[in-house]
């Protein structure tokens, strides 16, 4: 899967539950610079729609994609500024 994009950091926030994988994601963004990309590894199967919509009302992310395995939900998010 990451062998598609070009990951800068890797957050695993498998067993955190709503909101923690948004808030640990927020965090761990703003540590990115403008262009990179984060792989975001979730056990919650809210977070799909969580991370998706945080990221479509926050400024200067972009949800590339999300990837739905057994028991691990991946989201790739890169900070756009």
């Amino acid at each position: 899967m990451s062998a598609e994009y070009d990951i800068a950091e890797t957050l695993d926030v498998k067993g955190a539950s709503c909101p923690m994988p948004v808030v640990k994601t927020k965090g761990a963004i703003d540590d990115l610079a403008a262009g990179e990309i984060l792989e975001v590894l979730a056990t919650d199967p809210g977070s799909m729609s969580d991370i998706d919509g945080w990221a479509s009302g926050t400024a200067g992310v972009e949800l590339v994609d999300q990837v739905e395995g057994d028991d691990v939900f991946t989201h790739y998010v890169r900070k756009m500024e």
